[in-house]
């Protein structure tokens, strides 16, 4: 055994057994450097993870977060932490603790989708604008997988292990829970376009009985692009209004490709009442400053929660009450009344199509 092996594992015993000054200066520095160089190592992963799943590739979500979490996991491991450190432990009571915290999720969304006060908050263009096949996906396996698996591993299992290990818990959840708010920056950016009303929300602003941010505008242009189109000067959908021949089609219930609308479902401009879709709605950069901001500090708060759930429970706790939060926000998104004026149906992109939605938090 080489001299700095001797020590480096002196060094441990020491630590261990709580004995700084028998710690070398030597080994201490080589610790020191090692788990720095771990937590800057885990960082990187979960940031590149972050960049792929959200601007890159979000249908690979769960094959990038899979691989991601294999790679926090074994570097945790070469470390020295142990399952336990990581919490992988009181499986039972956090099953327990998460199984109690998702049935209280499923009743406040259920009393959120039944009061017309709330009720918008779960309005959000992600969840509306997939078909039931891509909903499903994105609950039973977006979710789960290519979400709450990495972020719980990641933040409450590898950074809040080193941490602890290194300067204790309370500096441990407080880092790893302000990492975890930033985490959210590429997510909160999306979410203003998806959903006005949280977005709002989440920058501070009052939740009212007034038009939501954009809402106001953007009906107005549904408007002028209906009038347009009954005076004739209007953009035509793929499909035509107006026959080749010149004659007009009075229903437009068939169109060319012999597609029928039906009620709740979109025309090919996607929406379900059939208005031309007006310019999108851009926010301020003071307004996504906020938006943002607002977004971190949130995730942040709720990482100290997650983090309190995993010193109780272990990794089942949060990771169950995490699923349940984001999954049952597509099923309860889908069960929401339309609101009076909205058109009703999907709110954006064709049956069956529709953007990508971010990788949900």
């Amino acid at each position: 055994m080489t001299a700095d092996r001797r020590a480096v594992l002196a060094s441990a015993v020491a630590v261990l057994t709580a004995d700084r000054r028998a710690v070398p200066a030597g080994a201490v520095a080589v610790l020191t450097t090692d788990r720095r160089a771990v937590l800057a190592s885990a960082v990187a992963v979960l940031a590149t993870a972050n960049v792929l799943n959200n601007r890159v590739a979000p249908r690979l979500a769960p094959l990038t977060s899979t691989a991601a979490t294999c790679a926090l996991l074994a570097l945790a491991r070469r470390s020295g932490l142990s399952w336990s450190e990581l919490g992988f432990h009181e499986g039972p009571r956090g099953l327990r603790i998460g199984g109690a915290l998702a049935s209280a999720v499923a009743g406040v969304y259920a009393v959120g989708i039944a009061v017309p006060a709330t009720r918008r908050f779960f309005r959000d263009e992600r969840a509306l604008s997939l078909s039931r096949a891509r909903a499903l996906e994105e609950a039973l396996l977006q979710v789960p997988v290519g979400t709450v698996l990495l972020e719980e591993v990641g933040f409450r299992g590898v950074l809040h292990a080193l941490l602890a290990r290194s300067h204790g818990p309370r500096t441990a959840t407080a880092v790893s829970s302000a990492l975890f708010g930033l985490w959210h920056v590429l997510p909160a950016i999306d979410m203003m376009a998806a959903n006005p009303a949280l977005s709002g929300l989440a920058a501070g602003e009052p939740p009212g009985d007034g038009p939501r941010r954009g809402d106001g505008r953007r009906r107005e242009d549904e408007r002028q692009g209906e009038d347009k189109r009954r005076r004739g000067d209007g953009p035509r959908r793929e499909g035509g209004s107006r026959r080749e021949g010149g004659s007009r089609r009075e229903d437009g219930s068939r169109r060319e490709d012999g597609s029928r609308r039906e009620d709740g479902r979109q025309g090919e401009d996607g929406r379900g009442d059939g208005a031309a879709p007006g310019p999108p709605v851009r926010a301020s950069p003071w307004e996504a400053a906020r938006v943002v901001a607002g977004s971190v500090a949130a995730t942040g708060v709720a990482g100290v929660f997650f983090a309190e759930l995993r010193r109780r429970g272990g990794l089942a706790a949060p990771s169950l009450f995490h699923v349940a939060t984001n999954s049952l926000g597509y099923l309860f998104a889908r069960l929401a009344p339309a609101e009076p004026g909205s058109g009703g149906g999907r709110l954006t992109g064709a049956p069956g199509t529709g953007p990508e939605p971010p990788v949900r938090s």
